[in-house]
């Protein structure tokens, strides 16, 4: 799976911030619940109506993220 099939920024669809196709469901609102501590579980059942949310879709959204931000050296994050 190609996580850009995934997610999408559609200037029309939330300003224009990355969102899951077909929803407008955004990514930043779901990379925020799993690091509040959520689990891929809660997520998929407490957003089960929107149909094209599912556990691919939770992996394009960690896959983007990691492929997008850049990264740290150990002496950044010291």
């Amino acid at each position: 799976m190609i996580w850009k099939d995934r997610i999408v920024v559609d200037p029309e669809i939330l300003a224009g911030k990355p969102v899951i196709r077909g929803t407008r469901l955004a990514v930043e609102l779901v990379i925020g619940l799993l690091a509040q501590g959520w689990s891929e579980s809660e997520v998929l059942r407490n957003y089960s109506g929107f149909i094209y949310l599912e556990e691919s879709s939770l992996l394009a959204i960690i896959t983007g993220a990691r492929c997008t931000i850049p990264s740290f050296s150990r002496s950044k994050m010291a």
